[in-house]
């Protein structure tokens, strides 16, 4: 091995499997050699990491960085600095911006827009609307990392597709192997129930909840399983609110569906009884933030694996949108990608998971889901050097005017935390210290997924397949 660029000593090393102290040396932006302490000489940098953690950078496949169209609530020179702030080393941009990710020419101007700003690696969803099914493949060949498939509405108000549109697009992607990102929300309910509430009078914060009651998430979900278990597509169910999901999501993947699933911070850690309290509609987002009970058993399915990661939901808005006397008129979401990793090291602290849960969660699992396993989401040789370097016992206080983000709330305000990211690498190179992003603009690069062969299923029922004149579909 050539003499190391960098070399990372005396910490403890934390993969999904276990820990072990080690140096790790970096070479032209990858992991070079992993060896016991001392066992590498004459590097051109060495980094201290004794009493730290050095675990992979944090994967998060659910950002919304606004950009373009919406740079009043974020940009990706925000956001990235955000996440790079958060030890976040890769994130998965969302494709609800103005124009929306559904052509080839919109993927080119948000990827110009990345490719110009941000301090670390992203991937760019397209969008499978209705409208676009003719352009699913074109945007495969772009670049995105899978695609996004508003089942309820949300910021942008991208229309839902019809259930024979989504089922031809599953028809597409399952021939493409790529993963579909679904917020699994009924639309039809939630409107109908939303109306209904609106002429009852109903504005207070905890009509958002009525409105989106457990049955229109679990429905969703279970509509979108079944038409992925049929054709093959793979799937990914963002935001998991819902513990009455859980059954759901066993069952679909115990038959063999193609199906990987997200939860976030906000729903292992706040509740909809704290809407009640004064400035409780700031906590308004899509999904909603349900009742407390429902947080033990989403810590218990992401513990044992019927979850698969945890993601943000990064959803920044202006401050003035975070508030309104109607909860209809309050934006949904707020930032987060800079505090999952803390919320995650405090349950570390607590006792409720281990430093190798994190790195399956946050890190392992999202990169397997997408095409990223071994390059990203590993510490091993060969892996790109992200990194993220972690004080375990160093507390610190989650504060709004901390966040890098333009979104300035965050429901976690005067939280003490322990456990705190302390410097973030990518591809061999620090973008954040110690509170302070250090890397250029531009430094983050476009990734693409590398997924397994497309497993597509009952393929003589497909639209595709049946257009041909005397088709039988068997």
């Amino acid at each position: 091995m050539k003499t190391p660029d960098t070399v990372i000593a005396g910490g403890l090393v934390v993969n999904e499997g276990g820990s072990v102290r080690a140096d790790i040396a970096i070479q032209d932006g990858k992991i070079a050699g992993i060896a016991a302490p001392g066992g590498f000489a004459g590097a051109g940098e060495v980094i201290d990491a004794t009493g730290l953690a050095v675990m992979p950078g944090v994967i998060d496949v659910h950002v919304h960085f606004r950009e373009p169209g919406m740079t009043h609530k974020e940009d990706w020179t925000t956001g990235s600095h955000a996440a790079a702030l958060g030890g976040v080393t890769t994130v998965f941009e969302m494709p609800n911006t103005d124009p929306p990710v559904d052509t080839p020419a919109h993927f080119e101007i948000k990827r110009a827009a990345a490719a110009a700003q941000s301090v670390v690696d992203f991937g760019i969803y397209g969008l499978l609307g209705e409208h676009n099914l003719d352009q699913i493949e074109a945007l495969a060949e772009a670049g995105v990392c899978g695609y996004k498939l508003f089942l309820g509405n949300t910021t942008g108000n991208l229309p839902c597709p019809s259930d024979g549109a989504v089922l031809e697009g599953f028809e597409i992607l399952a021939r493409l192997g790529l993963r579909c990102s679904i917020h699994a929300e009924n639309s039809p309910i939630l409107f109908w129930r939303e109306k209904r509430l609106k002429a009852a009078g109903r504005s207070d914060p905890l009509a958002h909840l009525a409105a989106r009651t457990d049955i229109v998430a679990i429905e969703a979900l279970t509509r979108a399983a079944l038409l992925a278990e049929w054709t093959g597509a793979r799937i990914h169910i963002v935001h998991e609110s819902c513990a009455g999901s859980l059954p759901y999501i066993r069952f679909f993947k115990e038959r063999g569906a193609d199906m990987t699933v997200e939860t976030l911070p906000q729903y292992l850690y706040l509740s909809a009884e704290e809407m009640l309290e004064p400035g409780g509609e700031r906590l308004r987002m899509n999904p909603p933030i349900r009742q407390k009970a429902q947080q033990e058993p989403l810590w218990a399915g992401l513990l044992d694996g019927t979850i698969d990661m945890v993601a943000t939901d990064h959803a920044p808005h202006a401050v003035e949108e975070k508030s309104a006397p109607a909860i209809w008129d309050v934006a949904c979401g707020f930032p987060g990608v800079q505090t999952s990793l803390p919320l995650m090291l405090d349950a570390v602290a607590k006792g409720r998971m281990g430093l190798t849960d994190v790195v399956r969660v946050m890190s392992a699992a999202p990169a397997r889901a997408f095409g990223l396993y071994g390059r990203k989401g590993v510490v091993a040789v060969g892996a790109e050097a992200d990194l993220v370097l972690v004080d375990p016992g160093r507390a610190h206080t989650i504060r709004t005017a901390d966040l890098a983000s333009r979104g300035k709330y965050t429901p976690y305000d005067g939280w003490t935390v322990t456990g705190s990211p302390v410097r973030t690498i990518v591809r061999g190179r620090t973008v954040a210290l110690d509170g302070k992003v250090v890397a250029p603009p531009g430094w983050g690069r476009l990734v693409r997924p590398e997924m397994p062969p497309p497993a597509p299923r009952n393929t003589a029922t497909t639209l595709d397949a049946l257009k041909a004149p005397g088709a039988r579909p068997w």
